[in-house]
C-alpha cells in the first residue's frame, strides 16, 4: 500500500504535529507502508527520497504560504499513484487537494491534530479563519475518515460537530525504540547550583503557550528556576516581563535559553524535575512535548484546559496535576506543592513512564491508521505474498518468558514476530518490543484463537506466504521452529504433536474426536501450527471468528475446503504440564466432547445443504 502524507512541516523543523509525523511514516515504512510526505520548506541534503518539501514564499497569519505546492502536490499524486492520501491538518496548503482531479481519485484521512481556533488573544488569527473555514468543512466533507487526538478535543471541536460520523479517536505516540540520549546538558543550558526545583517548559515563544502565567508564578517562589526552550515573536516582550518581576539584586528566576536541537532538548527533560504547559488556548491540542517528558520519567505541570487533550493526556498517564489557565496563584501553589513532595514527583514520573509504553506509543498509532487505510482500500488484503514467513505468539502476562522466547525465535529462524497481546497487566508488551516484536493489543479481551487469528489476519493483510503460530506458555515448542518449517511443501496446515503423559480424561476425548471426524490426529489442540496462504484465509474467515477455540472447528473448515492436513512428531525439551483444564476432570472432558461433537454435526450438516445446492445448481 502506498500512501502520501501531506503535511506543515518535516524534522529537523522544530514541533509536535512534526515529531510525530516522521515517528508516524517511519513506522509505517518498517511495517510495509510505503509512506511518503509532502511538506513546507527548503529541500535538505540528507532528506530520504520519501520526503519532498516545497519552499515557502511567505507566512500570513502564522500559516507557510508556498506558491508552488499545489504544482508539487498534483505532481506527486501523478508520481506515486497513492491508494490513500493523509491531510495533517490545519494546513492551508492541504487544501489544493479539492482542486485536483488526481487527488479527488483517492481516498482521503484527514488527522485533525487542532482547531483553528477563533482567538480571543490574536484577532489576526480569528479573522483569518473566517476565509479559512468554508475550504476546511469543504475537505472535511470529502474525506472519508478522520482522526481526532482525544475524546475532550473531539467533544469540543466545533468544526468536526457536523462530521462526527466520520470521527474516530486514535491519540498520539512516540517512537520508543530508541532511547534518548540522558548526557547533562551543555552549561549554558544548565540550573542554576543550588536550585532546589528545576522547572522546564518547552515551546515556541508564541500567544497562546501561557509562558507569562509561568514567569509570574515563578518569580517569587525562592529556589525555583524556569528554563524556557524556544524562539519565536514574544521573545522580546517576554524577556522585558522576566526583568519587570526579578527583585533588584536578585538573579533571575527564568531563563529563556532559546532554540535547543533535539539531543540538547532530551538533555534537558532527563535533568529537569518538573515539566510545566501553560497553554491558554485549544490551539495546545495534545502537546507531544508530554510524551517526551513522560519518556524520561519526568511529572507533568499543566493548564486544565477546557476542550483541549493536554489534561486528558495527563489525567490518561496519571502523570501530573492540573491547574486553572492563567490563574497565577494555582500554578505557585501547585509547584510549592510539587517542590516540597519529591515521593510524589517520583510516583507521577514513574507513572507516565509506564502509561507511556501502554498507551502513547507509536506502534497503536499506526496500527489504528493501517486498519482504515485497508477499508478504503479492501483489494490490498487480497494482494499475493510478497514476503516469506511470520511468527505470530499469543501472549497474556508472559514477561517472564517473551524475553528468552524471542531470544530464542531469532536464533532459531530469521523472520519477523509479531506478539498479539491479550490484555496484559505486566510488562510483556514492553519487554516483546524491546526484543524486537511487533505487539499488537486488541482492545477487547480474547481467547487464545482469537489473538492468534488477529495475528493469521495481519500476517494475509501485510502479503506475508506463511505463519506459525505459537501459545506463548508452550514454551518448549519454539526449538522445533526449523522441524516444522521443514514441512511446509507436505501441507497447507501442519499441527505439531509432542508426545507427553496426557490425563486419562484427554486420552479419551482423542479418542472420540478420532472416531468422531475421521481425522487421524493424536493433538487436536496444539497450538504450534504452520499456515500456508491458502490456509491462512480460511483461518481468517468469519467462520473461523467463531470459534472458541482453534482445534476441531478449524481443523473441519480446512477439511471442507479441501485443505491438507497434516500432524509432525516433534521432539519435547522440557517437561510439559497439562495446562488445559479442559481436560482436568471427566465433567469437564465430557461437556468439551459433547460440545464438539454438536459443532461436527452442524458442519456435516452445511456441508450436506452445500453439496445440495451445488448439485440443484
Amino acid at each position: 500500500m502506498r500512501v502520501l502524507h501531506v503535511g506543515k512541516f518535516y524534522p529537523p523543523y522544530r514541533g509536535g504535529m512534526e515529531v510525530f509525523l516522521a515517528d508516524l511514516i517511519q513506522e509505517q515504512r518498517r511495517q510495509g507502508i510505503d509512506a511518503h510526505a509532502l511538506v513546507h520548506g527548503d529541500p535538505q541534503p540528507d532528506d530520504p527520497i520519501w520526503v519532498q518539501r516545497v519552499p515557502v514564499q511567505f507566512n500570513l497569519v502564522y500559516a507557510p504560504m508556498a506558491v508552488g505546492f499545489r504544482q508539487a502536490l498534483g505532481n506527486a499524486i501523478d508520481r506515486l499513484k497513492p491508494d490513500v492520501l493523509h491531510l495533517h491538518m490545519p494546513n492551508n496548503s492541504a487544501l489544493w487537494a479539492l482542486t485536483l482531479p488526481g487527488a479527488r481519485k483517492v481516498p482521503w484521512v484527514v488527522h485533525w491534530h487542532s482547531d483553528v481556533v477563533v482567538s480571543s488573544i490574536k484577532w489576526s488569527v480569528a479573522l483569518g479563519y473566517m476565509l479559512y473555514r468554508p475550504f476546511e468543512q469543504a475537505l472535511l466533507e470529502r474525506s472519508e475518515q478522520i482522526f481526532a487526538t482525544s475524546p475532550p478535543y473531539l467533544e469540543a471541536s466545533a468544526a468536526l460537530r457536523s462530521w462526527r460520523s466520520k470521527c474516530e479517536v486514535v491519540p498520539l505516540g512516540i517512537e520508543l525504540r530508541c532511547t534518548p540520549a540522558a548526557a547533562p546538558p551543555p552549561r549554558a543550558l544548565q540550573w542554576h547550583s543550588g536550585t532546589k526545583l528545576r522547572l522546564l517548559s518547552i515551546g515556541r515563544l508564541t500567544y497562546y503557550k501561557g509562558f507569562e502565567t509561568l514567569i509570574n508564578a515563578v518569580s517569587t517562589l525562592p529556589g525555583v528556576e524556569l528554563l524556557v526552550a524556544g524562539e519565536g515573536e514574544l521573545r522580546e516582550e517576554l524577556q522585558a516581563l522576566i526583568r519587570s518581576t526579578t527583585p533588584p539584586g536578585m538573579p533571575a528566576a527564568v531563563r529563556l535559553v532559546g532554540a535547543v536541537d533535539d539531543a540538547e532538548k532530551h538533555s534537558l527533560l532527563s535533568a529537569c524535575d518538573l515539566f510545566c504547559l501553560a497553554s491558554r488556548e485549544r490551539t495546545e491540542a495534545f502537546g507531544i512535548v508530554l510524551l517526551e517528558a513522560m519518556q524520561h520519567a519526568r511529572p507533568c505541570l499543566v493548564t486544565d484546559l477546557p476542550g483541549s487533550g493536554m489534561p486528558w493526556v495527563v489525567s490518561h498517564a496519571r502523570c501530573g496535576l492540573h491547574v486553572p489557565f492563567e490563574d497565577v496563584d494555582a500554578w505557585r501553589s501547585a509547584i510549592a506543592r510539587l517542590q516540597h513532595d519529591a515521593p510524589l514527583r517520583e510516583r507521577l514520573g514513574k507513572a507516565g513512564q509506564k502509561a507511556l509504553h501502554q498507551h502513547f506509543s507509536i506502534g497503536p498509532c499506526e496500527r489504528a491508521t493501517a486498519r482504515h487505510y485497508r477499508s478504503m482500500a479492501p483489494g490490498r488484503n487480497t494482494e499475493p505474498a510478497t514476503r516469506g514467513l511470520m511468527v505470530v505468539i499469543a501472549a497474556h502476562n508472559n514477561a517472564a518468558d517473551i524475553a528468552p522466547l524471542l531470544q530464542r525465535i531469532r536464533a532459531l529462524v530469521n523472520a519477523p514476530v509479531l506478539v498479539v497481546d491479550n490484555r496484559s497487566t505486566d510488562a510483556t508488551c514492553h519487554l516483546a518490543e524491546q526484543h524486537g516484536a511487533r505487539v499488537l493489543r486488541p482492545l477487547l479481551k480474547m481467547t487464545t484463537w482469537g489473538s492468534l487469528q488477529t495475528g493469521i489476519r495481519h500476517a494475509l493483510a501485510q502479503g506475508y506466504a506463511s505463519v506459525i503460530t505459537i501459545d506463548a506458555e508452550g514454551r518448549y515448542e519454539v526449538e522445533e521452529l526449523p522441524a516444522l518449517l521443514a514441512t511446509g511443501s507436505q501441507a497447507d496446515m501442519t499441527v505439531a504433536y509432542f508426545a507427553s503423559s496426557n490425563s486419562l480424561p484427554r486420552r479419551a476425548a482423542w479418542q472420540w474426536f478420532r472416531w468422531l471426524t475421521g481425522l487421524g490426529l493424536r493433538d487436536f489442540v496444539s497450538g504450534f501450527r504452520l499456515y500456508n496462504r491458502t490456509a491462512m484465509q480460511v483461518a481468517a474467515s468469519a467462520e473461523a471468528t467463531l470459534l472458541d477455540y482453534q482445534d476441531i472447528g478449524t481443523l473441519l473448515l480446512m477439511r471442507r475446503e479441501g485443505k491438507r492436513i497434516a500432524e509432525v512428531p516433534l521432539a519435547m525439551h522440557t517437561s510439559k504440564i497439562d495446562r488445559s483444564k479442559i481436560f482436568r476432570s471427566w465433567a469437564n472432558a465430557l461437556r468439551y466432547m459433547a460440545v464438539s461433537s454438536l459443532l461436527s454435526i452442524a458442519h456435516g450438516r452445511c456441508a450436506s445443504a452445500a453439496t445440495d445446492i451445488a448439485k440443484s445448481g
